[in-house]
């Protein structure tokens, strides 16, 4: 097996798609963040020190997806046709879901799990002043559709 940021040389480097054909692509990634009671209370009510904890925090994940390019190292840019980030409170704090699509020569995974990322720390940093040890967890790819290993759905 070849590991294809290196080149012959083991030097990294950013892998050629100029070849492969553009095609649909669709990702699915979670992770959850869990917290207080009171977190939580204040999340779902509106009430939080910073404000609305909830949209601050989908406008986040959506820029940082189309940011990843310039936080992960060989991640190509990419053209992204689609963004979303669905917030959904739970018994013990908060679940993102992000959905990234895109007509291109690689797929959006790294997208989808930035924007979840950069949401759950949004919502960290807007009710740290209620508690302080929340717990980010289980970010994961959910699926992976497109491209030539097909698809993908997660166990």
């Amino acid at each position: 097996m070849t590991l294809t940021h290196l080149d012959a040389a083991g030097q990294a480097h950013m892998v050629d798609i100029g070849s492969k054909p553009a095609t649909a692509r669709r990702a699915i990634a979670r992770g959850t963040i869990t917290m207080s009671a009171a977190a939580r209370a204040a999340i779902a009510t509106g009430t939080a020190p910073k404000g609305d904890v909830l949209a601050t925090a989908r406008i986040a994940g959506i820029m940082a997806a189309k940011q990843t390019a310039g936080l992960i190292p060989l991640c190509h840019p990419l053209p992204l046709d689609a963004v979303s980030l669905d917030l959904s409170l739970t018994d013990t704090g908060v679940t993102a879901t992000a959905t990234v699509g895109t007509t291109h020569g690689t797929g959006v995974e790294m997208e989808a799990m930035t924007a979840v990322s950069i949401a759950l720390l949004t919502l960290y940093d807007m009710a740290k002043s209620i508690d302080k040890a929340m717990i980010i967890n289980d970010i994961r790819l959910i699926l992976k559709e497109g491209g030539k290993s097909d698809t993908y759905h997660a166990p």
